[in-house]
């Protein structure tokens, strides 16, 4: 007990000696607290009948009968497979990418190396309105030119956006193309840190760039490309909201209705707010669980985590 006191009064101390580092604090606190842990008041909205009219505590308690009605329901499968398929498919193809970037921009001259980070950043700053629409304009199967070509060689076109066994690809690597540039920076950052002695040790003994890459770069980027892998578990089931539903269609909804298009649906268009909390909070906590497992085994092989 005493220990607790004196604990209390060091800390209320190193506050008060401190306290212009905790007043420039205070704002991003209580940003947090207001926009991050106040909202969490309208969760109870996923185990009530909610109508405007009687408010969130005046509704009626009914438990668990909206989870029941989502996991009972005959999109359940479909909108829990093609959220998992498209997260899974967005991780294993756009996680490498910007660590294999990184890497070659690490052994590329400097002239022609700025060169290449602009062209590749640029597209991150792109909106995803007007990036859907530039992907659906290259797309055409009218005029564009990835139709061109394809016609140039076979005599058909093909209709990108309208076939569902093509909407994961393009969903995919549209998206690994905008943000392959922006994701590089954390390990070119990180690269950037790595001795050179080791690498001029490496070169008198003969290593290629392969050899160098293997046992002297990635090793040292080993613990930044675990957090961010932890990062990115964490979210699998968040496939975005906009880019989806921008890109989808009555043609390809089998494969491109995913949970965060049908909250949306089922909450905002048609006003069922406790169906569509319910089926929020759900997504919400397997990505937590997520994280915690993930997080638990990177620490156990890897000794990097988050916490």
């Amino acid at each position: 007990m005493e220990n607790m006191k004196v604990h209390k009064k060091s800390l209320l101390k190193r506050i008060l000696e401190h306290w212009v580092v905790y007043l420039f604090l205070a704002p991003a606190v209580l940003y947090i607290a207001i926009f991050c842990y106040g909202p969490m008041y309208g969760i109870q909205i996923a185990f009530r009948d909610y109508t405007i009219i009687e408010g969130i505590t005046g509704s009626e308690w009914v438990g668990f009968d909206w989870f029941q009605r989502f996991f009972e329901s005959r999109m359940f499968s479909n909108i829990l497979g093609n959220t998992l398929i498209l997260s899974l498919y967005s991780l294993v193809a756009g996680f490498p990418m910007p660590i294999i970037l990184a890497l070659m921009l690490n052994y590329t001259a400097n002239k022609f190396k700025r060169v290449i980070q602009t062209a590749s950043y640029l597209p991150h700053f792109i909106s995803t309105v007007v990036m859907v629409g530039m992907v659906v304009a290259f797309l055409s199967p009218r005029n564009g030119f990835v139709n061109t070509i394809i016609e140039f060689f076979t005599g058909k076109t093909v209709y990108f956006m309208g076939k569902p066994e093509y909407f994961r690809h393009v969903y995919v690597w549209s998206g690994v193309w905008q943000g392959i540039g922006w994701g590089a920076i954390i390990y070119v950052a990180a690269l950037s840190s790595v001795s050179p002695e080791l690498h001029e040790a490496a070169i008198i003994d003969g290593a290629t760039i392969l050899k160098r890459m293997r046992h002297i770069d990635i090793p040292c980027i080993m613990p930044t490309m675990v957090i961010l892998l932890i990062m990115n578990f964490g979210s699998i089931m968040g496939v975005g909201f906009e880019k989806v539903y921008l890109m989808q269609n009555s043609l390809n909804g089998s494969t491109s209705e995913v949970i965060s298009t049908y909250t949306y649906k089922m909450g905002l268009i048609d006003q069922n707010f406790s169906y569509s909390s319910a089926i929020g909070l759900f997504n919400n906590v397997v990505n937590f669980i997520l994280l915690v497992i993930v997080n638990k085994i990177a620490d156990k092989l890897t000794g990097t985590s988050l916490w």
